[in-house]
């Protein structure tokens, strides 16, 4: 064999290679998913069409993988990731995807981010909110429902997933991170009629983390926080997390921040020069996708994840 077609055949096996594993790269778990609502979900009348994987071959990848965009959800329901029992910090997160409140981008910023919260001690509940948007509703206001919903039923069987009731955060991305801070504004009254008594328990979130988290203020109005999310000095500590290149402008984050600041929330603000918007947890090259530790820093700081001595 002369020395071209070695050159071409060795070429040819690190191709395959390369290809072989970039297809064996296994996913991350979605887990078994338990229906939200014990009877009817608030306001749905169906017709939305089969839930499924709105995927397209024109759809980019992130960090040189696919995702998973689920779409017509009208039937929420949730996953529930245990920590290794020896790591158990007794913390737990409700997980709220992000994807315009029309599609989930279940694994990138879901049970991908679940596998990160078992690995530092924490439980994550991956929540399939409703999508897209119901006509006639404000955006959030059926997902609105169901993180309600998914907070009480975490705090309520706390006992049996080994969760301490007061460590309760809630963690999202984009309109994800919209949803957690509306969950952490609107707590004082349900969105819905209460249906058993698991809506009796308490739907507040202990701690929240929005990542490039999108609607927060009314841009026409100077940046305006948006008149949904009403900051008390009971609204609970949050970190946030943004780049100056997101198509999201980057004022949403620091006019939420200011308004946190303002109302004596603890709060913790990172801003990255570059990172643009939908990177999830995968890493890069770039710094922005080192937020994960900083959570974890900023969780640990404020006693989330200190397990407590019996």
């Amino acid at each position: 064999m002369d020395g071209m077609k070695l050159i071409r055949l060795l070429t040819s096996l690190i191709a395959m290679s390369t290809a072989f594993q970039s297809v064996s790269v296994p996913a991350a778990d979605l887990g078994t998913f338990t229906p939200l609502w014990p009877k009817t979900v608030p306001g749905e009348t169906g017709g939305l069409g089969e839930e499924k994987d709105m995927t397209s071959a024109k759809d980019g990848k992130i960090a040189g993988r696919p995702l998973i965009r689920l779409g017509n959800v009208s039937t929420p329901s949730f996953s529930v990731h245990l920590p290794p029992k020896d790591k158990n910090t007794g913390a737990a997160v409700v997980v709220c995807p992000g994807g315009g409140y029309n599609i989930l981008a279940l694994d990138l910023e879901g049970s991908e981010v679940c596998e990160w919260l078992n690995s530092i001690g924490v439980t994550g509940i991956l929540l399939k909110y409703r999508v897209p948007r119901r006509k006639g509703l404000e955006k959030h206001t059926a997902p609105l429902q169901d993180v309600q919903r998914a907070i009480s039923v975490v705090r309520q069987r706390a006992g049996e997933w080994g969760i301490d009731p007061q460590r309760i955060g809630v963690l999202g991305f984009s309109a994800g991170g919209h949803l957690v801070a509306t969950a952490s504004t609107q707590f004082g009254q349900r969105a819905y009629e209460p249906q058993d008594d698991t809506d009796k328990v308490s739907c507040r979130p202990d701690f929240a983390v929005l990542v490039y988290p999108a609607y927060l203020t009314v841009k026409e109005q100077g940046d305006k926080i948006s008149p949904e999310l009403t900051i008390t000095t009971n609204t609970p500590p949050s970190f946030l997390v943004q780049t100056q290149d997101d198509a999201v402008r980057v004022e949403s984050s620091l006019f939420y921040y200011l308004a946190l600041k303002n109302a004596k929330v603890p709060a913790e603000l990172h801003l990255y020069p570059k990172g643009g918007h939908g990177y999830g947890l995968r890493p890069t090259e770039l710094p922005v996708t080192a937020w994960p530790k900083r959570a974890e820093e900023w969780m640990r700081s404020q006693g989330w994840l200190t397990v407590k001595k019996p």
